[in-house]
Protein backbone atom coordinates (compact mmCIF):
# COMPACT_ATOMS: atom_id res chain seq x y z
CA UNK A 1 0.00 0.00 0.00
CA UNK A 2 1.64 3.41 -0.78
CA UNK A 3 0.81 5.65 1.89
CA UNK A 4 1.90 9.13 2.18
CA UNK A 5 5.10 9.90 4.43
CA UNK A 6 3.40 11.33 7.25
CA UNK A 7 1.08 8.21 7.76
CA UNK A 8 3.48 5.58 7.51
CA UNK A 9 5.47 7.60 10.20
CA UNK A 10 2.17 7.76 11.73
CA UNK A 11 1.54 4.01 11.76
CA UNK A 12 5.15 3.34 12.84
CA UNK A 13 4.73 6.09 15.67
CA UNK A 14 1.12 4.41 17.07
CA UNK A 15 2.81 0.58 16.94
CA UNK A 16 5.67 2.02 18.98
CA UNK A 17 3.46 4.34 21.43
CA UNK A 18 5.42 6.92 21.03
CA UNK A 19 3.04 10.07 21.82
CA UNK A 20 5.82 13.10 20.89
CA UNK A 21 6.95 11.22 17.56
CA UNK A 22 2.78 11.01 17.19
CA UNK A 23 1.95 14.67 17.77
CA UNK A 24 4.89 16.07 16.18
CA UNK A 25 2.98 14.84 12.21
CA UNK A 26 0.32 17.52 13.34
CA UNK A 27 0.32 21.23 12.79
CA UNK A 28 0.82 23.62 15.72
CA UNK A 29 -3.39 24.31 15.07
CA UNK A 30 -4.23 20.60 14.34
CA UNK A 31 -7.71 19.39 15.24
CA UNK A 32 -8.42 15.75 16.76
CA UNK A 33 -11.94 14.68 16.84
CA UNK A 34 -12.03 10.72 18.40
CA UNK A 35 -14.91 9.28 20.57
CA UNK A 36 -17.00 12.97 20.69
CA UNK A 37 -14.04 14.74 22.07
CA UNK A 38 -12.21 17.43 20.32
CA UNK A 39 -8.61 17.86 20.56
CA UNK A 40 -6.78 21.62 19.61
CA UNK A 41 -3.39 21.74 18.91
CA UNK A 42 -0.43 19.73 19.32
CA UNK A 43 0.07 19.73 23.01
CA UNK A 44 -3.73 18.60 23.62
CA UNK A 45 -3.12 15.86 20.50
CA UNK A 46 -0.27 14.69 22.30
CA UNK A 47 -1.78 14.10 25.46
CA UNK A 48 -4.76 12.55 24.29
CA UNK A 49 -2.72 10.00 22.25
CA UNK A 50 -0.20 9.07 25.40
CA UNK A 51 -3.45 8.84 27.60
CA UNK A 52 -4.79 6.26 24.65
CA UNK A 53 -1.72 4.40 24.16
CA UNK A 54 -1.48 3.71 27.83
CA UNK A 55 -5.42 2.95 27.98
CA UNK A 56 -5.64 0.47 25.35
CA UNK A 57 -2.16 0.04 24.06
CA UNK A 58 -3.87 -0.18 20.37
CA UNK A 59 -1.87 -1.08 17.34
CA UNK A 60 -2.59 -0.16 13.59
CA UNK A 61 -2.66 -2.68 10.96
CA UNK A 62 -3.58 -0.28 7.05
CA UNK A 63 -6.21 -2.13 5.21
CA UNK A 64 -7.21 0.41 2.60
CA UNK A 65 -6.54 3.71 1.71
CA UNK A 66 -7.73 6.45 -0.51
CA UNK A 67 -7.20 10.21 -1.55
CA UNK A 68 -8.74 13.46 -2.55
CA UNK A 69 -6.59 16.53 -3.08
CA UNK A 70 -5.26 17.01 1.07
CA UNK A 71 -8.54 14.76 2.13
CA UNK A 72 -7.22 10.95 2.95
CA UNK A 73 -9.03 8.08 4.30
CA UNK A 74 -6.54 5.50 6.26
CA UNK A 75 -9.07 2.72 7.19
CA UNK A 76 -6.76 0.10 9.76
CA UNK A 77 -7.48 -2.52 12.04
CA UNK A 78 -6.91 -1.70 15.51
CA UNK A 79 -6.10 -4.17 17.97
CA UNK A 80 -5.25 -3.74 21.84
CA UNK A 81 -6.64 -3.96 25.24
CA UNK A 82 -10.21 -2.72 24.53
CA UNK A 83 -13.95 -4.90 23.94
CA UNK A 84 -14.15 -5.70 20.56
CA UNK A 85 -10.54 -5.44 20.02
CA UNK A 86 -9.61 -6.32 16.85
CA UNK A 87 -11.55 -3.64 15.02
CA UNK A 88 -11.40 -1.46 11.53
CA UNK A 89 -11.69 1.99 12.18
CA UNK A 90 -11.59 5.19 9.55
CA UNK A 91 -9.26 7.89 10.16
CA UNK A 92 -10.09 10.85 7.76
CA UNK A 93 -6.74 12.91 7.55
CA UNK A 94 -6.53 16.44 5.67
CA UNK A 95 -2.59 16.74 4.53
CA UNK A 96 -1.43 19.94 4.31
CA UNK A 97 2.71 20.13 3.31
CA UNK A 98 3.16 16.84 4.81
CA UNK A 99 1.45 18.23 8.44
CA UNK A 100 -1.71 16.41 9.28
CA UNK A 101 -3.92 19.48 10.01
CA UNK A 102 -7.52 17.70 11.16
CA UNK A 103 -8.06 13.86 11.76
CA UNK A 104 -11.20 12.73 12.64
CA UNK A 105 -11.81 8.36 13.69
CA UNK A 106 -15.00 6.98 12.89
CA UNK A 107 -16.32 3.36 12.64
Amino acid sequence: MNLPKVLTDLIKAQNEFDAVAYANLFSETAVVFDEGKTHNGRLEIEHWIDHSNKNYQSVMKPLEYTENGTTSILTAECSGTFPGSPIALKFHFDIVDGQIQHLKVTD
